[in-house]
């Protein structure tokens, strides 16, 4: 549990996304979390690196709060976490969960000693644990005792397989560190995040095997764009297919100026892809061909989709389940009235040639004919009254 949002066993796979604003930035770290929220991340790590960042963190909280926005708040810590969580404990208890890089804690003697500190300071307020490994940043004392090992071993390793075996026993051993520390098995998360898509998908299947522990999927370092959110969909949609995974980030990098937000659509939209959650309604539309010259349609089809976004916070209160709803944009009259009849509302667009007028169809039945420039605002109408007559 973490404030309110579930986490592991039968609860729903959480989706999750990260700030990229200078969180001693209040007022624009604030706003970056609510654009998050908005758009349907369900917890949000933000960077905590500095004694003006750990300061920030209480008074960006209570923003929130007033703006009515519980997401929780993850805090990312690296190098100096337990400095900052010890300084600041307005910062540790403001956060629903601490994200601790074993590799990054220390070396050495001080590295138990700052590792337990900040598991300490989690128990203390009941705080959760992000355990996470990142293959870049793997514990370096860690890496020489298990290359010895494995280098006298009489059926040693590839460095592949080594580097995978290192990122789950580095998971593991921290996780029991911190549950001799005093931290419970069910507020520890643990994480291995790689950059390649094989790799990731062989740390995860052994990490599930090996405990019970919650586990939160994302590849690292992913890229921009389709590379990224391909990349990203095709590690996680076969883990989440094996029931691995019980959070999720598609770490997407930015364009230039772009928002943040993308990445957690592109989550949400993998996850209803997958009949794994719903979160707002689905539009299946035809890609077009040499019978849907005009742009016409694509166009309905982004105004269709973007209305349903845009819909989405007021219909969630007030009509509970419209996040199921399916609605079809068809281009001409190959697939289009099939495609429109499976769907609870579709309209048919008429093609290259074809007689100007879209029939409507809802749940299976032809109910309208529409016709003339503003056919998007007709079937717009007929979208906004299916929802209120049946959710």
């Amino acid at each position: 549990m973490v404030d309110g949002v579930q986490i592991g066993g039968d609860a729903p796979v959480v989706v999750q996304s990260m700030t990229n604003t200078d969180t001693a930035d209040i007022g624009g770290t604030t706003d970056q979390v609510a654009e998050l929220a908005g758009a349907g991340s369900e917890l949000v790590r933000i960077t905590v690196n500095s004694e003006e960042a750990a300061k920030a963190v209480p008074r960006i909280r209570d923003r929130l709060d007033r703006m009515g926005l519980e997401v929780p708040l993850v805090g990312d810590f690296h190098f100096n976490g337990h400095r900052l969580l010890s300084d600041f404990p307005a910062c540790a208890q403001a956060l629903a969960k601490y994200r601790i890089n074993p590799g990054n804690v220390g070396s050495g003697a001080k590295r138990d000693s700052q590792f337990a500190r900040m598991i300490e300071i989690a128990c203390r307020y009941g705080k959760a644990v992000r355990i996470g490994v990142n293959w870049g940043s793997l514990d370096k004392g860690l890496v020489a005792r298990m290359m010895d090992e494995n280098a006298r071993s009489p059926e040693p390793l590839d460095a592949d397989q080594m580097t995978r075996e290192v990122m789950v026993v580095s998971a593991l051993e921290s996780a029991r560190r911190a549950r001799d520390v005093g931290l419970a098995e069910e507020r520890i998360v643990l994480s291995c995040k790689l950059s390649g898509v094989q790799d990731l998908i062989a740390v995860y299947r052994t990490l599930a095997r090996r405990c019970a522990y919650a586990l939160h999927l994302g590849l690292t370092e992913a890229g921009m764009g389709s590379k990224g959110i391909v990349a990203s969909s095709a590690a996680l949609a076969v883990l989440l297919q094996e029931g691995i995974g019980d959070t999720i980030r598609i770490s997407l990098t930015p364009e230039p100026g772009g928002s943040r937000s993308q990445e957690v659509i592109v989550a949400q939209e993998l996850l209803q892809s997958m009949g794994i959650r719903a979160f707002t309604p689905m539009v299946v539309a035809c890609p077009g061909c040499g019978r849907t010259t005009s742009s016409y349609f694509q166009q309905l089809a982004k105004d269709v989709q973007n209305h349903l976004r845009r819909m989405m916070p007021e219909w969630k209160r007030e009509h509970p389940g419209v996040e199921s709803m399916s609605v079809a944009v068809m281009g001409c009259v190959v697939n289009g009235p099939g495609e429109s009849k499976q769907a609870n509302i579709g309209i048919s667009l008429p093609g290259t040639g074809e007689s100007p007028s879209a029939p409507v169809y809802v749940d299976g039945e032809k109910v309208a004919t529409l016709k003339g420039d503003d056919i998007s605002d007709q079937f717009m109408r007929l979208v906004d009254g299916y929802v209120k007559e049946n959710y």
